[in-house]
This record gives C-alpha cells, structure tokens and sequence, in this order.
C-alpha cells in the first residue's frame, strides 16, 4: 500500500534554509551596484525563485519517480530538441546563445537539461543491472551511455557554454562509475582521460599555434587569465584577480556584511551571480566560507545516503547523477573563484542569482525526496532491483 506516514527529510530542508539564508545575504550585498536605486531588486526576485522552487520539489516528491522510466527516452527527446530550438532561434546575450524568450519568461534548456539526462541514463544504467559486467559487456553500455551525453554536451558546447558542458561531463562519469560496469573498464576510461588532458597540457606548452585552433579565442582567454592572471590582470584575468584578493582580505571572520572593498567598489563583476562566492568570502571571511562547504558536504552526504538506503537500482541512479550534478558545480564555481578551474561561468547551487539554475537544483531534490518517499514500499518486495 502507498506510505501515508511518510515525513520529507527536514534534515535536508534545514540545510536548504541555511543556503537559502546565505543566498539572500549574498545576492543583496553582491548587487548593489546593479541595484539602480532599487537595492532589493534583486534578492526579492531571488526570494520568489525560491518559493517557486520549493514548490516545485515538494510537487516533484509526491510524484512516484518509477513511472518516469517509461517516459525516459521522450523526456531526453525534449531536452534535446529545446536545445536545438536554442541553436536556430535562441537568445543571444554577451556573446552567448543560451536561452528561448518565452515572452513571460526566459528559459535556459541547459539546466533542464542536466536533469533530463540524469533520468535517461538512469534508465540505461538501470537495464544494465545490478550485477558486476565483464569488460566485453561493458563496452556496448558505455558506448550507449557516452553518446546519448556526447549529444548535449557538444549542443551545450556550441552555445557556448562551458560551464554547463561540464556539468553534463560530471553527471555522465560520476553515473558510469557508480554503475555496474567491469573495473578494467573504469581504468580503461580513466586512462583515456588522463591522455586527452596530457595531450591538451603537450598542445599548449609545446605546440601552442596547434593548441589555438582547438579552443576558440574566448576559450584560450579564460585559460590565459587562469593560468597567469597578474600578467593579464587588467583583461583576461581581472576577475579572478579581484575576486581572490577580496576573498584574501576577508581573513578569518571577515570584513561584514555589505563592507566588502572589493564587492561593494563593483571591482568584481557579476558578484551576485558567477562570482557569489568572492562575496562570502570576503564579507564573512573563512569562517563563513567553511561553514558554507560544510552545508553542501551534509547535504551530499546526506543524499548518498538515501541512495544507500534505496532498493530500487533507477532511484539509486537518479541519487548519484543528483549527488554528481551539485558537487560538480560546487567544486568548479569555487575552483573558478580561487583560480583552481578556469573561468566557466556556472552558478553556485542554491547560492548563485538565477532562475533556471535554482529550479534546476530543487528539481534534483524533489526527485531525491521521491525516490526516498516511494521506495520505501518496495523494501521487502523488490530485493530483486528491478
């Protein structure tokens, strides 16, 4: 029978309230000088994301994430052909073609994107089974699972949209090493990207004119700025220049909130957005800065948990891809601010002003919290994994 007792997990609720909190605090100190004389512009948009992406997750819970098996291959469908809608006929803002004008709103295929291809290869992961594959078996699931990802990401690519590309990368690799397939596989793969990122380091330092015609020049910037930025302080590496002595200013305790030099100057662009996490370092120092991180490894945990707990192999697989799709952005929005990563342009998750990106995200829990809702009836009966 269907669980009526069912409580969503107030555990994760609370650690969204806490990024929902940080969030509100740093879109309204990181904006003002977007403001024009509206200072709450800004966070009260973010403020209605968040409510309409609440609840769009506790709408997403109560729907039984099983029956999204027999709409994988038409839900994937969708994505792909909203991304090609982009292509022809998107909206082009800074250089960048990511969004379709809806009149009402604009949307970012992109982002729905990411939960799209969770689901599919969820499905095909799932059909795999639960039992460890030999090489040979292996082969024909990752060549299934590589080009159905290889799609979206070289649409995304185009837009361009590194950062989002990456994310897509993130989901594919973090969803194929969590799955059934044979280990020599897994070296196999790993081995192949540790040569292409070889190859890439070779073309640069050894061969660069052959390296410049791999990347495009808004590429090759990002690179040059993250590699060298005092060289290229006052174009390609401005921002992460900025962005790393406000956050180095902000010591232990940081320097308060709203009195960031390098924030409230409006030395570091889009601080409310890409660059949020220079705002909370500097204005609430390390101390904020590892309790924020401390936030999103509980919730990581915490969704690694439900998927321990989860009997049924396609929400095992919906778990992981969500656990790959937030701490990938994680990782690379605060890799980019600190000057670990390139610049790429990604939202920090729940934190970062945005629409599609937020709802993205609490759609990832919603599914989450239904995969814990609705598999806990299957406890006894479903040992098989189907």
């Amino acid at each position: 029978m269907e669980s009526n007792t069912y409580k969503i997990d107030y555990f994760i609720l609370f650690l969204v309230f806490c990024l929902f909190i940080y969030s509100l605090l740093a879109v309204f100190s990181g904006s003002g000088q977007y403001a024009q004389g509206t200072p709450f512009y800004f966070v009260t948009r973010q403020f209605i994301c968040y409510l309409i992406g609440v609840g769009l997750m506790l709408l997403v819970t109560r729907f039984d994430y099983k029956l999204l098996e027999k709409w994988a291959l038409p839900i994937y469908i969708t994505g792909v052909v909203l991304l090609l809608l982009v292509h022809f006929g998107g909206t082009e803002k800074n250089g960048s073609k990511r969004w379709i004008d809806l009149v009402v709103i604009e949307i970012q295929p992109s982002e729905f994107m990411k939960i799209f291809l969770i689901i599919y290869l969820a499905f095909i992961l799932r059909r795999a089974g639960k039992s460890p594959l030999t090489f040979k078996s292996s082969i024909p699931i990752v060549l299934k699972v590589t080009f159905y990802s290889l799609i979206p990401f070289l649409l995304i690519l185009v837009q361009p949209d590194l950062g989002s590309a990456l994310v897509i990368l993130g989901i594919t690799i973090t969803l194929i090493f969590n799955s059934s397939i044979s280990s020599k596989m897994l070296v196999f793969i790993i081995s192949g990207i540790t040569t292409a990122l070889g190859c890439l380091a070779y073309l640069f330092y050894f061969q660069h004119e052959l390296f410049t015609k791999v990347l495009k020049p808004h590429q090759l910037s990002r690179i040059y700025g993250w590699l060298d930025p005092e060289q290229y302080a006052s174009d390609y590496g401005y921002q992460l220049q900025q962005a790393t002595i406000g956050i180095g200013s902000g010591q232990m305790s940081g320097r308060g909130f709203t009195q960031g030099v390098q924030v409230q100057s409006g030395k570091i662009p889009e601080a409310h957005t890409d660059f949020i996490f220079a705002v909370i370092g500097e204005e609430f120092g390390f101390i904020g800065t590892v309790l924020l991180l401390l936030i999103y490894f509980l919730l990581i945990y915490r969704i690694i948990q439900i998927a321990l707990q989860t009997t049924n192999l396609f929400g095992v697989y919906i778990c992981v891809g969500t656990v790959g799709l937030i701490s990938l952005q994680v990782f690379q929005n605060i890799g980019m601010t600190i000057g670990l990563m390139p610049i790429t342009g990604l939202a920090l998750p729940f934190i970062s002003y945005g629409g599609s990106a937020l709802l993205t995200n609490f759609v990832a829990l919603g599914l989450v919290f239904s995969v814990q809702k609705h598999s806990k009836q299957f406890m006894f009966s479903d040992n098989k994994v189907t």
